[in-house]
């Protein structure tokens, strides 16, 4: 049990655990939370700004968008950290993780927005519906209920993606079991348990997901 040639020690295991699991819910989670409000509120403003504003700047955020989704989230947060050096690194990578699955999720709100039936467009105009009113109350509600499952499978990936936070010098879950296993020359306990809490926690929010796109 205490052999150091040994594949897995139980005491490492044990000593390893309440550090990881700190990090899971002191930095993955919390981002992951943070960053899914940031990317599902300015997905949705970004859907909208292409659709309805002037076509110049549609174009513009167009052009932006494409350019974040085109880039990769580690250039993006390395290149934030070194030109933002005042602000926070945690509080950066959450903001920056947040821009990048913005860009996706944008996509598939117009996507919903798309799928929304011709008729009901009718409908609002029939009724004299202010455009605002159009959104609020008839699109946008219907838009939400269709894209919920690729909504939810994004914020998965985001979740899965937090370990990217550790080249900006986050101390994360895989960060912290790095760092265990350095200090104690074990890394399989540490990194393991990393990445069973990383299971468990896809595999509830997976179930969230189904949970929440029935009720919707």
């Amino acid at each position: 049990m205490n052999d150091d040639n040994s594949f897995w020690d139980w005491n490492h295991a044990i000593a390893a655990f309440p550090d990881i699991l700190g990090k899971f819910l002191t930095v993955t989670l919390v981002v992951t939370v943070i960053g899914s409000i940031i990317a599902a509120v300015l997905g949705l403003v970004i859907a909208l700004g292409r659709r309805t504003a002037p076509r110049p700047v549609a174009a513009i955020i167009s052009l932006l968008m494409n350019f974040v989704r085109m880039t990769p989230l580690v250039v993006q947060l390395l290149f934030a950290y070194y030109v933002f050096t005042t602000v926070p690194p945690i509080v950066l990578g959450t903001v920056i993780i947040g821009i990048h699955y913005a860009t996706y999720m944008a996509e598939v709100y117009r996507a919903g927005i798309d799928a929304v039936p011709p008729g009901q467009w009718e409908a609002t105009t029939a009724l004299s519906m202010s455009p605002g009113r159009t959104w609020t109350a008839v699109i946008i509600p219907q838009a939400l209920r269709s894209t919920l499952p690729a909504l939810s499978n994004y914020v998965i990936s985001m979740f899965k993606d937090t370990p990217f936070l550790m080249v900006i010098t986050v101390v994360e879950m895989v960060r912290q079991a790095q760092l265990y296993g350095s200090k104690n020359f074990r890394f399989v306990e540490a990194i393991i348990i990393a990445g069973l809490i990383y299971l468990v926690a896809s595999y509830l929010s997976s179930l969230l997901a189904r949970r929440l796109e029935k009720t919707s």
